[in-house]
């Protein structure tokens, strides 16, 4: 059962977020905190009581915008300790995912929160931590892609996206109607998406073949342009490009 910490500075966001925390038959206890300080204080006494101590604390919910030390702050103090508990930040805006990643946190759930975003973000924390066994997961839809915006799940079609773009452990996909961040590696979707027509032309792109307009030779740099937009193709990746191109009907 883990021991759950909540910290958002807006009142009846914190009692939401209890309330479904609680809910959650795998969280044995969830208090809150109405700012980041008063978060630190009660982290610093379960790190005193110890791991299996009244007072400890195995994961905290945090939000990112508050006054003063904002959540990013504190997550930030947090790698710092020996034993941090892990953290799981819950907020309106999406800009800060790749920060979130670089600080290790164990997902980034988007308000307004669901209950259902909220119980996967629970069962990776309580994987962490030893608490509950793995369940095994379905198959993805092959032929689309959930993204969140909002606090509302939406469904891309995979022939929809233009390119994809590594941000860490994310990747940034993109659309002639606009960009999706999901939580999955670029490698993964390199992987999944190969016999889709994606093929990496960078370290940090993958190309959809059918979305290139143009392959460009410049002073010996080598660009392809999708839709508007122009990236590069690195010089291991510009043979197999060409080739596939040559070949594509």
């Amino acid at each position: 059962m883990l021991r759950a910490l909540a910290v958002d500075d807006e009142r009846p966001s914190l009692e939401e977020l209890l309330y479904l925390l609680q809910a959650d038959p795998r969280i044995g206890s969830a208090e809150g905190a109405g700012d980041a300080t008063e978060a630190l204080r009660r982290i610093n006494r379960a790190l005193e009581s110890g791991p299996g101590g009244p007072e400890a604390i195995d994961v905290v919910f945090l939000d990112i915008q508050m006054p003063g030390l904002d959540g990013l702050d504190l997550a930030r103090l947090l790698t710092g300790f020996a034993r941090p508990p892990l953290v799981v930040f819950v907020t309106a805006h999406e800009d800060f995912a790749v920060q979130a990643f670089d600080l290790k946190a164990v997902d980034y759930v988007l308000k307004p929160v669901r209950k259902e975003r909220l119980a996967e973000a629970v069962r990776r924390a309580a994987e962490l931590r030893g608490a509950a066994p793995r369940i095994p997961v379905h198959e993805p839809d092959p032929d689309h892609i959930p993204v969140e915006l909002g606090g509302v799940t939406r469904f891309v079609p995979v022939d929809d996206i233009t390119h994809v773009e590594a941000q860490g452990d994310y990747a940034r996909l993109h659309t002639d109607k606009g960009s999706h961040l999901v939580r999955i590696p670029l490698s993964t979707l390199e992987e999944r998406w190969r016999s889709r027509g994606f093929v990496r032309i960078h370290r940090r792109h993958l190309v959809a073949l059918r979305h290139i307009g143009e392959l460009r030779l410049d002073a010996g740099t080598v660009s392809v342009l999708v839709g508007s937009e122009e990236l590069q193709v690195s010089r291991r990746h510009t043979r197999e490009l060409r080739d596939l191109l040559m070949r594509r009907p």
